[in-house]
């Protein structure tokens, strides 16, 4: 994993000009003009542009770009909502990584997701209609990551932060797998590890190299809680200290040692101090 993402990095380094600029605006208006298509045509620009292994497999070859603009919802008004958020999360992506990263980002998770759909049809001859969904939800996991504390607004009222939200869908997708164990449909088991892998590939030396720093931190803690209880059950060395000048019974074997019944708390002096200090207050 981290060879790969290392080739990544490199790449995108050494082509800092390679991308497509502002690609979530492209995205954005082509889903538009997916959603205006079908309804005209009645549900026909989906039956002739939406992903198909099957017909990818006997030469229809423009479904493995058409269906990138295939609309998160038919809804409308949760079509707008989807499209302006993934929009939004898409131009923090690319401000924060550049447009190479992003570009080979987002690329790569439609890749996976063309080649899962073309396992699950080879393996079991299923043939899912996929889109962009887990594209979106990488993109989506990867902006939860960099930003964790970034506050959205659920239905524009709920203010929730951005990690646990990136969480609740993490639990609703490991469900998800769950139950299709259960149904023994292995479409639905496969299809979202193969499409997230570009999400491991990416942040696998982040969640890696922080676990390190974890285990440091646990270990530095577990030597200093090793060396405090240590030193606490050591042997002391002296009986009584003097508060002002810190002899001991031990340096001073043959000084008297007094506690002082004017002082708050149990506070010993020396013989050249019990009766010439500044008492000690509760204050």
């Amino acid at each position: 994993m981290r060879k790969l993402y290392d080739s990544l990095d490199r790449f995108c380094a050494r082509h800092p000009y390679w991308g497509i600029p502002n690609l979530m605006r492209y995205i954005v208006i082509g889903s538009v003009i997916f959603y205006a298509l079908n309804l005209v045509t009645n549900g026909g620009a989906y039956a002739l542009l939406a992903y198909s292994s099957a017909a990818v497999l006997h030469g229809e070859v423009w479904r493995l770009i058409t269906f990138i603009f295939l609309p998160p919802s038919w809804d409308v008004i949760n079509f707008a909502l989807f499209l302006y958020f993934y929009y939004w999360i898409g131009g923090i992506l690319e401000d924060y990584w550049g447009t190479p990263k992003f570009t080979v980002y987002y690329l790569s998770g439609t890749v996976l997701t063309i080649l899962a759909s073309l396992v699950l049809y080879f393996a079991g001859g299923w043939d899912y209609g996929m889109g962009t969904h887990y594209v979106n939800l990488a993109m989506f996991l990867a902006c939860a990551v960099l930003i964790p504390e970034t506050v959205i607004r659920l239905f524009f009222i709920i203010p929730v932060k951005m990690k646990w939200v990136a969480w609740a869908d993490l639990l609703l997708l490991a469900y998800n797998i769950l139950s299709a164990v259960g149904r023994r449909d292995w479409g639905n088991v496969l299809s979202p590890i193969i499409a997230l892998l570009n999400f491991v590939v990416f942040f696998y030396p982040y969640f890696s190299q922080k676990a390190r720093r974890e285990r440091s931190r646990t270990s530095r803690q577990a030597i200093r809680f090793r060396q405090t209880v240590k030193a606490s059950q050591a042997p002391k060395s002296y009986n009584h200290r003097c508060a002002v000048c810190g002899k001991t019974d031990a340096e001073y074997p043959n000084m008297s040692f007094r506690y002082c019944s004017r002082c708050a708390g149990y506070h010993c002096f020396c013989e050249e101090h019990i009766f010439n200090h500044v008492h000690f207050t509760e204050e």
